[in-house]
C-alpha cells in the first residue's frame, strides 16, 4: 500500500491508521507519487486538508478547512471515514492507535466527568460506544490504585528471559532453555548482582517499593535452586513489608511443580500466573506449547493448594485455527476454575514472531476475533469480574485490545502502574527497561539493559554504569 504524505507533518499517525486497515501489507510512505494502483493520498495545502484513497477498484475523497488546533485529528478522522467507506471495515477504536487509551480517558473524566468523556471519545476519536464504556470502566478502576502512589513509589521488575519452548506468536526476548541452558547459571549470578546494586540505589534515593514483578520469558523455567537464589536476593536487598505486592509469572503449566511453588510461598510471593492461552490441545500443539490442557488444570489445582492471594490466567483470542466455539469454551472453562484474575489478549502479529516469519501472510477472520473478544468481555462481566487494566498493540487483529479482568479487590497494581507510567520501575535483567518517573513534571526517562542474555552477562559492567543514572535522575 502506498501512502502519499503531501506537505504535512502527520506521517506517523497516518501510517498507523493505514496499518489498521491493511495490517497484512507493508505501508510504503512517499512524498509524491504518480503510481497507479491501491494508494492513499493525504495533503495539507492552502489551509485545506484532503484525503483520497483508491482501494478495491473504488475511490473516495474528503476535504475540509484546516483547523490549526485540531489538524492532525481532522486528517485522522477523515482517513478513517474514507477507508471505512471503501473497505467496509469500521475500527472500533476509531482513530486511536496508541497503547494507552485509558490515559486519555482518565484525563477526560477528570476534566468533564464520565458521561461527557464517553461522548467525547465517540465523537472526537470515532470510538464505538461499547469500547468507550469499557475504556471508562478501566480508567475508573485504575484510578483506585493510581491514587495511592506518591513521588516515592517504585516497582521492581525482574526479567527471566528463558522459556521451555518459544511460542509461535511470541516476539519477546525469550530463549528456549534447551538451546541456552549453559547461560542460565551465569545469568542468575549477574542478575543477583544487579538486584543488589538496585537495592542500594533505591535506599539511597528514598524510594519506597510498592510492587515486585517477575516476568519474562517464563520465570518458573528456572530450577527451584536458581529461583530460590533470585528470590533470596530480592528479600535481602529490598524492604518487603506486608504492603508490597509480589507477583511471579509461573506462566507455562509444564514448569510448575510443588518445589517451585513452595519456594514462592516461602519468600512471600502472593500472586502468580499460570497461563493456558487456550484449552484446546490441538491448538496448543500448533502454537508450540509443549503442554496440554490437563497439565494446566493440574498446575492450577496445585497452585490453589498453596493459597496464593491471586492466580491469573491468560487466554488469547484469534489463535491459529481456533474457532469461535472453541474460544467460547475456553472462557467458560476458565470461569468455572474461578481464578482471581483473567487476562484476555488479542493475537498480535509481531514481525519477529515465527507465526509471521514462517508464512507470507497470516489470514484471520477479524470479525470472528471481534466476536471472541466481545464474548469474553460479556461473560467475564456477568461472572463478577471487573476490567482493571488495558493496553493495545498496533499489530493486534482487528486493532482490538488486551484487558485484565479481576474479582473485586484483586487488581494487580504492578500491571496498572507499569502500563499507565505513573510510577518509577526499577528493572533488572536482560531486555529490562527501567522507567524513571518524576511525578511533579510527568517526565519519564528510560534506561535500557542489554537485550540478550549473553550480552547482559558479557557486558555487565556497562549495565552497572547505566544504573547510576537513577541516582542522577533523583538528584542523589
Amino acid at each position: 500500500m502506498i501512502l502519499v504524505v503531501d506537505n504535512h507533518p502527520f506521517q506517523y499517525e497516518m501510517e498507523k491508521i493505514c496499518t489498521i486497515f491493511f495490517s497484512q501489507e507493508k505501508i510504503k510512505t512517499v512524498r509524491e507519487s504518480d503510481e497507479t494502483g491501491e494508494r492513499v493520498f493525504t495533503s495539507l495545502r492552502e489551509n485545506v486538508i484532503t484525503v483520497k484513497a483508491f482501494v478495491n477498484s473504488k475511490s473516495a475523497v474528503k476535504s475540509c478547512r484546516y483547523d490549526l488546533d485540531d489538524a492532525e485529528m481532522q486528517m485522522a478522522r477523515m482517513l478513517v471515514e474514507v477507508l471505512s467507506g471503501l473497505t467496509g471495515k469500521k475500527p472500533k477504536w476509531g482513530v486511536l492507535t496508541g497503547i494507552r487509551p485509558t490515559k486519555l480517558m482518565r484525563s477526560e473524566i477528570e476534566k468533564s466527568g464520565r458521561e461527557k468523556a464517553i461522548e467525547f471519545f465517540e465523537k472526537n476519536y470515532l470510538v464505538s460506544h461499547d469500547k468507550a464504556i469499557l475504556c471508562a470502566d478501566v480508567a475508573e478502576n485504575e484510578q483506585k490504585i493510581i491514587s495511592r502512589v506518591d513521588s516515592h513509589s517504585c516497582c521492581l521488575y525482574i526479567s527471566i528471559p528463558f522459556c521451555p519452548t518459544r511460542c509461535k506468536y511470541c516476539s519477546f526476548v525469550s530463549h528456549s532453555v534447551e538451546r541456552t541452558n549453559k547461560l542460565v547459571d551465569p545469568y542468575v549470578e549477574a542478575l543477583c548482582r544487579e538486584i543488589e546494586l538496585s537495592g542500594r540505589i533505591v535506599r539511597s534515593t528514598d524510594l519506597r517499593l510498592d510492587a515486585v514483578y517477575f516476568g519474562g520469558g517464563t520465570p518458573s523455567t528456572l530450577s527451584a535452586q536458581n529461583l530460590r537464589k533470585v528470590l533470596s536476593c530480592v528479600r535481602d536487598n529490598f524492604d518487603l513489608d506486608d504492603n508490597v505486592e509480589y507477583t511471579v509469572e509461573a506462566g507455562r503449566p509444564d514448569t510448575v511443580d510443588r518445589e517451585k511453588l513452595e519456594a514462592l510461598k516461602e519468600f512471600g510471593v502472593g500472586r502468580i500466573s499460570v497461563n493456558a492461552q487456550t484449552l484446546n490441545d490441538e491448538i496448543l500443539a500448533k502454537i508450540g506449547r509443549n503442554h496440554t490442557s490437563d497439565d494446566f488444570y493440574k498446575a492450577i489445582a496445585l497452585a490453589k493448594e498453596f493459597g496464593f492471594d491471586a492466580i491469573n490466567t491468560d487466554l488469547i483470542a484469534g489463535l491459529e485455527d481456533e474457532s469461535y466455539e472453541s474460544f467460547c469454551e475456553n472462557i467458560e472453562r476458565t470461569i468455572e476454575l474461578s481464578p482471581e484474575n483473567v487476562t484476555v489478549h488479542t493475537l498480535c502479529l509481531k514481525r519477529s514472531s515465527t507465526l509471521v516469519t514462517d508464512s507470507r501472510k497470516v489470514r484471520r477472520d477479524e470479525k470472528t476475533v471481534d466476536m471472541m473478544v466481545e464474548y469474553a468481555n460479556k461473560r467475564l462481566l456477568e461472572s463478577g469480574y471487573e476490567p482493571y487494566y488495558m493496553y493495545r498493540q498496533s499489530k493486534s487483529l482487528g486493532n482490538l485490545e488486551n484487558v485484565g479482568w479481576c474479582k473485586k479487590g484483586k487488581e494487580c497494581a504492578y500491571n496498572i502502574l507499569m502500563m499507565e507510567e505513573v510510577s518509577t520501575v526499577i528493572a533488572c535483567g536482560a531486555g529490562a527497561v527501567t522507567k524513571l518517573y518524576d511525578r511533579k513534571t510527568g517526565k519519564i526517562e528510560r534506561i535500557f539493559n542489554f537485550k540478550y542474555p549473553y550480552e547482559y552477562i558479557d557486558r555487565f559492567e556497562e549495565t552497572v554504569e547505566r544504573k547510576q543514572k537513577i541516582s542522577e535522575f533523583f538528584g542523589k
